[in-house]
């Protein structure tokens, strides 16, 4: 099967890999010659443009930073859905809107190709380590032809519903996440403050009643939790500037279903804010320093 990969960051890189390493034969496609190194390194074979990566690939699997880009690939001239030939499946992997990811997989139908948006989670760790969580919108049959695929790429694969829920579980998911981190930034903050060690308290919370995932996985105080991004000065593995798109996103998803999210929206509002002051590459646990401040 030959599969095309188009954006190959710090996320879509391991990914792609996963899939060589596995057997696939695949072909990759980004924009910056910096994100194909290492693609490069393992002699992966590079498409010289979008349309020949999409005139030559069965499956086409994209990871791309933002909607307007998922739809400039898949819809602009030469693009995806114009240039793949009949039956070629399209998963898009990318963390966007679900307006925007339920029009690209409507005029995917239209020329009769499936496809599923299949956002992810678990960072650069697990798209290194082949362990992402996929959370997937569209068609049963469109799920089971990914599957193989996904499951070279991640450990955990759950159907949401239909086109566009993917990334509704995904924003769902993200904005607890950043809440979660910044509540527990904030006990951190206060512990530490009225004379706790923040070795003795993270013991006690992860045993009692406040301990969640965010704080068991990443948290923000070195020194304690192995690998966490706060024991390398908060070198990304999911960034600032990613996680304050979310929560806009998830912001963006709330208002147009008329739902309350007021401590979406505040997080969204911190996780700006800091990303404003020269942060964004920073890793998303970073937002301590902006709480402590």
């Amino acid at each position: 099967m030959a599969i095309g990969f188009i954006g190959t960051g710090n996320m879509g890189s391991p990914m792609a890999l996963n899939l060589i390493n596995a057997g696939y034969s695949v072909v990759s496609f980004d924009r910056s010659d910096k994100a194909l190194e290492s693609i490069k390194a393992v002699n992966g074979v590079i498409a010289s443009s979008l349309q020949e990566l999409a005139m030559t690939a069965e499956t086409v699997i994209t990871m791309l930073p933002t909607g307007d880009d998922v739809r400039k690939v898949y819809e602009n001239d030469g693009g995806v859905i114009e240039s793949v030939a009949d039956n070629t499946l399209l998963i898009d992997c990318s963390t966007i809107d679900v307006e925007n990811a339920q029009i690209v997989a409507k005029k995917a139908s239209v020329r009769g190709l499936q496809m599923v948006d299949a956002p992810v989670s678990g960072g650069v760790t697990g798209a290194e380590a082949g362990t992402l969580t996929f959370m997937v919108g569209g068609s049963s049959e469109a799920l089971e032809r990914s599957r193989p695929l996904l499951a070279t790429m991640g450990q955990n694969i759950v159907h949401a519903g239909k086109s566009g829920s993917g990334q509704a579980a995904k924003l769902c998911n993200n904005m607890m996440l950043g809440i979660s981190m910044i509540a527990t930034s904030e006990a951190f903050t206060l512990g530490q403050k009225l004379g706790l060690d923040p070795k003795t308290l993270f013991k006690i919370i992860s045993t009692a009643s406040g301990s969640c995932w965010a704080m068991q996985n990443h948290l923000p105080i070195p020194g304690i939790v192995e690998n966490a991004a706060s024991n390398a000065n908060f070198k990304a593995g999911f960034a600032v500037a990613m996680m304050a798109k979310d929560l806009r996103l998830a912001e963006l998803a709330a208002r147009s279903v008329d739902a309350s999210t007021p401590l979406g929206d505040k997080a969204a509002d911190l996780y700006t804010s800091f990303e404003k002051t020269g942060n964004q590459n920073l890793d998303y646990s970073a937002i301590i320093k902006h709480i402590s401040s």
